[in-house]
């Protein structure tokens, strides 16, 4: 048996995975242990994790690949900075970053000083194991594979082939160019500064129009051979220092535009400001402009190759907007994403890289059909904590269930989502990647035109532009959207078709779409059973799907899942077999 360990380290995201001769065992985020978004550094409880869920201690472990090779592009790196006379702040800040990322035998002496760890370490070219965590998990024999992110190894961007186990790369866009730093100085620029905020871009988008396209192409340049460059007098990061946080905590990122990009676009908005329909046009129109260039390089890509399978990966790839739009924009037919396309993906991307280097790949049994991978517990895990928190859960207050059957779960749950009540849903093993995904949920009637107010006011407290997810049983997702494909982890946005959106407006956005989560028996069979109980009584074979949180990680544990309840107006909390409702 062959164990390998997988992770990215020092950044933000940071994550573990093990995977036992090419099958994953475990995988999670060190931000839902630590209980701080994005969290940058070591992840040393994520790796116990995986030791743990495998039964196996680093002494067993043949070989950690981390996402990440400081030696990659060094010549590049070099003429970099001699011809444009970087700063030396600058060139220190990122000095000691490779040293940090160097230091893992330390770390993990740290962090494990009773368990020897004598195997291997390997650094795996960031965009590789981007390409690897999204290839090497699909269902191809063969693929177009294209990773497009901020940055990574001093590239943004990195394109070639997926040929049974071999990965081939053929073109690379390099530092200071980038889609995603483009798409991030957007979204600083519309006034959201926290890192990981492009969501909040994609959200605002829809209710904006894209007037503003020509200056974004003055901003992003197409090349001929389908790549894209940076007008780098709209941007800073590349000359001088930014303020750059990645050790142990929330990861940050200083201001990337110049004062050129004030100029050709307008004020930007501070955080406090009201969103007004500039910053909606702005957001609209970056989005655009982002979807130029990725079709545009994804049209160059297929003459080249003809393949009709595609699969992407980068933090880029968690443009789920984009994404839905592919298969109408260019000529691919099969696209596959993986459930976690970011950087923490990029811990299953190196681990996968390594095997598959010396190993032979059978695509049907190296897919990956679920991201049911972190933490779960037992039935009696949650009746100590019940038991533990019996003040707080009083009889005058709470009723508390134990049910026998599944059936008898999903008929006490769906009739409460059907009353328009708000339901936590936490069961079986914790989601890998950023969506939540059926197992650590908070649900909701999606043919409430109100839902969404509900949600913000009981619990989410966010911004009232941002959409919720339809969660739909695959069978079903034909008679509801223009597309039809299988979407597992949450990663494209279809339209919903015209004579259904009145019938769904919690789950609708602007748009009229929706980034819908396809739901399959074989892999959730709980919340397949609930769908189609909802469905039984209402004709609808979706729910509205938000993850369990209040603006913190998703939750892990039980009683992450019970203080968040306990917190908020939520009306019913579902913990495996344990049905609380408030009274």
């Amino acid at each position: 048996m062959t164990y390998i360990i997988g992770l990215n380290a020092y950044h933000g995201d940071a994550s573990a995975c093990i995977i036992k001769d090419g099958q994953i065992v475990a995988a999670a985020e060190e931000e839902r242990f630590l209980r701080i978004k994005h969290w940058a550094g070591f992840p040393a409880k994520s790796i116990q994790f995986c030791l743990d869920k495998a039964g196996v201690s680093l002494s067993d472990i043949s070989v950690i690949a981390i996402n990440s090779n400081p030696r990659a592009n060094i010549f590049r790196k070099i003429t970099h900075t001699i011809q444009n006379r970087v700063h030396w702040d600058l060139i220190s800040d990122r000095l000691r970053n490779r040293n940090a990322r160097m230091s893992l035998r330390k770390s993990l002496e740290l962090h494990f000083p009773d368990h020897k760890f004598t195997g291997n370490i390997k650094n795996i070219e960031h965009h590789i194991a981007h390409l690897s965590s999204a290839f090497h998990l699909s269902p191809y024999e063969n693929a177009s594979i294209v990773s497009v992110d901020g940055f990574g190894d001093f590239a943004s961007g990195c394109w070639g082939i997926g040929s049974g186990n071999e990965i081939t790369v053929e073109r690379q866009v390099h530092y200071p160019h980038s889609l995603g730093a483009f798409y991030q100085a957007i979204t600083q620029f519309i006034g959201f500064p926290n890192y990981g905020d492009e969501y909040k871009v994609m959200g605002l988008a829809p209710y904006g129009e894209p007037i503003y396209l020509d200056k974004m192409r003055e901003i992003v340049l197409l090349q001929e051979d389908g790549s894209y460059r940076l007008n780098l007098k709209y941007f800073i990061y590349h000359r001088q220092k930014i303020a750059y946080e990645w050790e142990n905590g929330s990861p940050s990122v200083g201001k990337l535009y110049s004062d050129d990009m004030v100029d050709l676009l307008g004020e930007a908005r501070e955080k406090s400001e009201e969103l007004s329909k500039f910053h909606k046009d702005i957001a609209a129109s970056a989005q655009a402009m982002f979807e130029v260039a990725l079709f545009h390089l994804l049209n160059k890509i297929f003459e080249q190759h003809g393949s009709e399978n595609l699969c992407l990966a980068g933090g880029c790839g968690n443009n789920s907007v984009a994404n839905g739009k592919i298969r109408r924009n260019t000529s691919f037919k099969n696209i596959y994403i993986a459930a976690s396309a970011g950087d923490a993906g990029g811990a299953i991307g190196a681990a996968h890289q390594v095997f598959y280097s010396e190993n032979p790949r059978d695509p049907q049994a190296a897919h990956m059909p679920h991201a049911y991978l972190g933490p779960s517990f037992s039935n009696q895990n949650i009746s100590d904590l019940l038991k533990l928190r019996a003040t707080d859960l009083g009889s005058d207050m709470f009723e508390i269930k134990k049910v026998e059957s599944l059936d008898q779960l999903v008929k006490l749950t769906a009739p409460e989502i059907a009353k328009g009540n708000v339901i936590g849903w936490f069961q079986g093993a914790m989601e890998w990647g950023p969506r939540a995904l059926g197992n650590r949920s908070i649900l909701g009637d999606p043919r409430r035109s109100d839902m969404k107010d509900i949600l913000n006011k009981k619990i989410k407290r966010r911004e009232s532009f941002r959409p919720f997810a339809p969660s739909i049983l695959r069978e079903r997702v034909s008679d509801w959207f223009e597309e039809d494909d299988d979407v597992p982890f949450m990663m494209k946005v279809f339209q919903f078709k015209k004579e259904r959106r009145y019938e769904i407006p919690a789950v609708c956005h602007a748009d009229g779409s929706g980034r819908l989560q396809t739901v399959y028996r074989e892999t959730n069979e709980r919340y397949y059973a609930l769908i189609e109980e909802f469905e039984s009584m209402t004709g609808v074979p979706i729910l509205l799907n938000t993850s369990f949180n209040e603006n913190e990680p998703v939750v892990c544990k039980p009683e992450e899942a019970l203080n968040c309840f306990l917190r908020t107006k939520m009306d019913v909390v579902v913990m495996n077999d344990f049905f609380i409702r408030r009274l």
